[in-house]
């Protein structure tokens, strides 16, 4: 409304959002949405943890290993690493690694027209676009992964 009044369009909003961060589904995608403004989501991947990265745990020399990290090692619980392990299962399925359906899941929104993510070698670039080749979710998938995730932010 603000930007109205002052004769500047918004066109694009980027917001931190993915499977652990659902913040915006309380309403931000609904407006974007009714406002004609598109959405350019960061993190997408939370800080590598819907990657293969933690599979196994926390590794030595990762971000949530270091202190004073934007990710911090307690972030990462047992039980978090128990839901990112099930959801990779679920990914296998889909014939996905981890970080394609986490991109898939956040492109499923009709207002989320692009993800930004972080990458730091070519190899993590050309997996995430692998998921372009399926972001299609059946109801069954969608309703596996919300119950994993459960009703709140993690």
């Amino acid at each position: 409304k603000i930007l109205r009044q002052m004769g500047t369009r918004l066109l694009i909003h980027q917001p931190n959002y993915n499977m652990f961060d659902r913040w915006i589904e309380d309403g931000l995608l609904d407006v974007l949405q009714e406002q004609g403004v598109g959405c350019i989501v960061f993190s997408p991947l939370a800080q590598g943890m819907l990657t293969n990265k933690y599979l196994e745990g926390i590794p030595k020399g990762s971000r949530a290993s270091r202190e004073n990290s934007s990710l911090p090692r307690e972030s990462i619980s047992a039980e978090k690493l128990n839901i990112i392990e099930k959801l990779n299962q679920i990914a296998e399925k889909r014939g996905q690694t981890l970080a394609q359906m986490a991109i898939a899941w956040v492109l499923r929104q009709q207002t989320v027209t692009s993800a930004l993510i972080g990458a730091s070698r070519v190899e993590q670039i050309e997996d995430v676009v692998g998921a372009l080749k399926k972001l299609e979710f059946v109801e069954e998938e969608l309703q596996n992964i919300s119950d994993l995730l459960g009703d709140k932010n993690m």
